[in-house]
């Protein structure tokens, strides 16, 4: 899955706020910068200021990696994630059907702690092993919101290195490009529709984008997530 969430981390019952953070501030507190095994050169993050407010700031240039922050949600009592993001532009060949191009100008990835016993023993032997290599506790099941550009908005698909995370666009190509865009997932509904089953807690989010595969570049911008009740 190419994340995993952080072992050192406190988990927390709401997504630590960026907003807070002082501009020029290495790491958010209750964020860490996560690399991904394999990928020889990480993003860049930084807290800046847009607008009179802290916001991540994301740049890839055929890289990968993601600030990942620990969780303990319900997303039973709290169905609803929100939040916002703008990108300098898509990347023109991001698609979620390829290896080849599995990159993305932004990426909300939700974790979930899905017990090993409601997966199959192949996706048991499968975790085990990832787990054992990139020697972090990868989740056993996740779902990626993605700013695509090959994909229309709404389609979704398997990651296509592994069918424990879904890829769902939420906003694609460049026709709002460099504005902020407000986002709004009922996770219980995207779990159902992608795993089937009761949802389980949500054990981490992580951001970022990534242009390792093809090569591109882009810049990604966050604002503060929070889990609600209702819309």
């Amino acid at each position: 899955m190419g994340h995993a969430v952080g072992q050192t981390m406190a988990a927390a019952s709401q997504v630590p706020l960026l907003s807070t953070a002082a501009p020029g501030t290495a790491v958010a507190p209750g964020w860490q910068h996560q690399e991904i095994p394999g990928v020889a050169h990480p993003n860049s993050f930084a807290v800046v200021e847009v607008e009179q407010a802290s916001v991540l700031q994301v740049r890839s240039t055929g890289s990968a990696s993601t600030w990942i922050a620990r969780l303990n949600v319900d997303p039973v009592a709290t169905p609803y994630l929100t939040w916002r993001w703008r990108v300098a532009h898509a990347l023109r060949k991001s698609d979620i059907r390829s290896r080849e191009n599995d990159d993305y100008a932004a990426r909300v990835y939700v974790f979930f702690d899905l017990p090993v016993e409601r997966l199959s023993f192949g996706d048991r032997l499968r975790i085990q092993t990832a787990r054992l290599m990139s020697k972090t506790d990868m989740p056993t099941a996740a779902l990626c919101y993605v700013w695509g550009n090959v994909q229309e908005v709404g389609e979704s698909g398997w990651n296509a290195y592994t069918d424990r995370l879904r890829m769902i666009v939420v906003d694609s190509g460049n026709a709002h490009a460099g504005q902020w865009r407000q986002v709004q997932r009922h996770i219980g509904q995207d779990w159902a529709e992608a795993f089937g089953g009761p949802v389980p807690r949500v054990s981490g989010i992580a951001l970022g984008c990534d242009t390792d595969n093809t090569g591109d570049n882009t810049v990604a911008w966050f604002g503060d997530l929070a889990f609600v009740a209702a819309p």
